[in-house]
């Protein structure tokens, strides 16, 4: 195939190259008839194929597809198994409706819990978001359908998403806003990336041939082509020299005829066009051989697979007195008060917006597994509209105060959250939290089931004994959540970001939404339970939390190694037992903490993970991996990821804040220090007994020792580049002594 691709770019005239470079319209790419260059089918979506009816306009009208969980539901999963599963089933669909670009998943970091996207996005931390990201890309791909890992990089709110610089330190960008994408372009290789909206330090993505080329590129290997998000090119040649490989949708005929002239021009070289071009026939290529539209889909099938997702993402937050199962035999009667309960919130709005096949409504799906064996009352508890009505007020809370149980699902409606637009708050709608409020004070057997794509802010969490997270889990939701009521299913779902007790007290508070075109990440690498460990703010519920109707116990945590170098793996293996009377499934959190480091670091960071399901009574054996990565921070001054030699605890637990054992691990860095200069500060050679030596040798028979001897003058100077001693030393030191100094520091160092 490279051959004949390398055939085919020579073959084409310069003005077909430039027209490869765009979309024909708004979903398809250019084909080649002449010479047998097929054109490729992109649609939306992450958690479902949005195919256009008419196939080629921006038009949200689609035809039917399984509307799976919402990737902020599925990264509440962490299930890597079952998403990769969910990536092949979408697949099929792509294969029956002859697409052959899925366009997802999102793995953008969840900075703020404002962002309208965020449900598009699967976690606050990278490594949870890379891993499920590889997952999703490993399950669409192995069916020769491709996928679009987006929105590369730094686009973390909705907000003036058009024109908006983000500005980060190179740190920040690397260990946050830039680890997830590494890990899908290096664990799974999507076929494409797609370059998103904004501008990074000031420079539009689609133009930034760091982020582009050079980062995605050549560090990581990426060989597929990288695509703009849907309108985010202004300038095509410069974003065809910068790495950008395809724009879309089209652009019109005379975006093409702008290439040409640039190459003819020589503002744009011929072999960038030719590398762009071979990139996409590439990709076309691969999708055409893997077509296949006679593929059949049984929708019956993929409901049944959406319905089991959606269980596993629910997480119950609170269950006080163990009010969750539902035991039909202990009750007489439920109200089940809300109009999401038959009228069900199940996927975001916007680009990824699916035509369900059919949608389960929780109300029913309750009547069907309750068989008329309970009494169900209902209740609107809310209007439609965003406003309080106090006549279904006292409605909701009289049906409540009669009931055994009140069940209320409530959450975020569609104007609330969506691409396009931000939130302006944590809250629910007043009408919803008033309607918790007043059941809550004639019924205290309350369930709150939620409905949203992000974090919450909850006044009234005291109120209800049982809240159910059930997130935006597509057209199944409303069954999988009667199956986790009644305990049909055991809630296994672990929260994929932190949950605030207010906006005040979350990372990006200060500095979001930004202004005059530029929106700091003033946060730097604390992010998330990054942030609230490092601050400590308690939050309203940690990362990685979530309880289950039976209890997990923790023992026998085993290290394969008491020392490695950051060349070697360390296995890691812990027991988990379930001690309860029902089976249920664990997720295994691993978390590393550097106990001492030269530079800040978060309190500890998430960095393996795997779930267990265990029978009652069952106890078994988890094992983990972690690598030299695993440990490193990226040094701005190296340019390079650093592993700092030292003792680093391994922390394992079922939340960031439940950690239930402990180990600690030497790690030995085999990565050379940095040069000595004039320009390093005293303090580093304080550090170093090889170099304290040097040091104590050229100035032990002069009265300057005394800034190495005395502990108080010694701090005075420690933040003093070794190079101004020459100024300050009265001719006692020259420069020639000095260098003779850091000739002889650096190589009694590197011996």
């Amino acid at each position: 195939m490279e051959a004949a691709i390398r055939e085919i770019v020579k073959a084409l005239t310069l003005e077909e190259k430039a027209a490869l470079t765009a979309g024909a319209d708004a979903w398809h790419t250019v084909g080649v008839e002449r010479l047998a260059v097929p054109a490729v089918a992109m649609n939306d979506g992450p958690h479902g194929l949005r195919k256009t009816l008419d196939g080629v306009s921006l038009s949200l009208a689609a035809h039917p597809a399984t509307c799976f969980p919402t990737s902020s539901a599925m990264g509440s999963s962490w299930d890597t198994g079952l998403i990769e599963q969910i990536g092949q089933a979408i697949a099929g669909e792509c294969l029956a409706g002859d697409v052959q670009i899925l366009l997802g998943p999102g793995v953008n970091i969840k900075r703020t819990p404002l962002c309208g996207r965020n449900f598009e996005y699967y976690s606050e931390d990278p490594v949870l978001a890379g891993e499920l990201g590889a997952a999703f890309v490993r399950g669409v791909q192995s069916r020769g359908v491709g996928t679009s890992l987006k929105h590369f990089a730094c686009n973390n709110q909705e907000f003036e998403r058009m024109t908006m610089s983000s500005e980060l330190d190179e740190r920040t960008m690397r260990e946050i806003y830039l680890t997830a994408f590494e890990r899908v372009v290096k664990k799974a290789a999507p076929m494409t990336v797609m370059a998103s909206y904004n501008k990074v330090g000031g420079t539009t993505v689609t133009e930034h041939a760091g982020l582009l080329r050079h980062i995605l590129k050549e560090e990581w290997g990426f060989e597929g082509l990288v695509v703009s998000d849907w309108g985010a090119v202004t300038d095509r040649p410069a974003a065809i020299a910068a790495g950008l490989d395809l724009e879309m949708p089209s652009p019109g005929p005379e975006a093409s005829s702008l290439v040409v002239r640039a190459v003819k021009e020589g503002r744009l070289s011929e072999a960038d066009l030719d590398e762009a071009v071979g990139r996409i026939l590439r990709v076309a290529f691969n999708t055409y051989a893997a077509r296949r539209p006679a593929t059949t889909v049984d929708p019956d099938a993929h409901h049944a697979l959406a319905r089991r997702a959606a269980a596993e993402c629910v997480v119950l937050l609170k269950n006080e007195g163990a009010l969750l199962p539902l035991r039909p035999e202990a009750l007489r009667s439920v109200a089940v008060i809300g109009q999401f309960a038959k009228n069900p919130k199940y996927q975001g709005g916007g680009s990824s917006l699916v035509n369900s096949t059919r949608v389960d409504v929780a109300y029913d799906e309750l009547a069907r597994l309750l068989d008329g064996k309970v009494d169900l009352r209902y209740a609107d508890g809310y209007p439609s509209e965003d406003r309080v009505e106090e006549a279904l007020l006292q409605e909701a809370a009289a049906v409540a105060a009669q009931a055994d149980v009140a069940v209320l699902f409530v959450g975020l409606p569609e104007s609330y959250e969506s691409e396009g637009w931000d939130r302006h708050h944590l809250n629910l709608p007043p009408a919803h939290i008033r309607l918790i409020e007043a059941v809550c004070r004639v019924q205290p057997r309350t369930v709150v089931v939620l409905a949203n794509g992000s974090a919450v802010a909850m006044p009234w969490v005291d109120g209800p004994e049982a809240i159910l997270e059930g997130w935006l889990s597509g057209q199944a939701a409303g069954g999988a959540v009667a199956d986790v009521l009644l305990g049909v299913v055991n809630p296994s779902g672990k929260l994929q970001e932190s949950f605030p007790m207010r906006l005040e007290d979350t990372p990006a508070f200060l500095n979001y939404p930004g202004e005059e075109g530029r929106v700091r990440y003033g946060e730097g690498i604390f992010v998330g339970y990054r942030h609230y460990e490092k601050v400590k703010v308690k939050p309203l519920f940690p990362f990685g939390h979530g309880i289950s109707y039976t209890d997990f116990a923790y023992s026998d945590l085993r290290l394969s190694k008491p020392e490695v170098t950051d060349q070697e793996k360390l296995e890691v293996a812990v027991t988990v037992k379930n001690t309860g009377d029902c089976a249920g499934k664990e997720v295994v959190q691993l978390y590393v903490r550097d106990v001492e480091a030269r530079v800040a670091r978060p309190v500890k960071e998430l960095k393996a993970f795997a779930k267990v399901s265990l029978e009652p009574g069952e106890a078994r054996e988890v094992h983990l991996t972690l690598e030299g990565r695993d440990f490193a921070y990226y040094s701005t001054e190296r340019q390079a990821w650093c592993v700092e030699s030292g003792e680093f605890e391994i922390l394992v637990g079922s939340s960031s804040e439940a950690i239930l054992q402990t180990a600690t691990v030497m790690v030995r860095s085999t990565q050379p220090e940095p040069a000595f200069t004039a320009q390093t500060l005293l303090k580093r050679f304080q550090k170093s007994p090889v170099a304290m030596q040097v040091l104590m040798q050229a100035f032990g028979s002069t009265p300057a020792v005394i800034f190495f001897t005395d502990p108080v003058l010694a701090g005075l100077v420690q933040d003093l580049p070794v190079g101004r001693l020459v100024n300050m030393s009265r001719g006692l030191l020259t420069e020639e002594n000095l260098q003779q100094i850091i000739s002889a520091v650096n190589q009694s160092t590197k011996a």
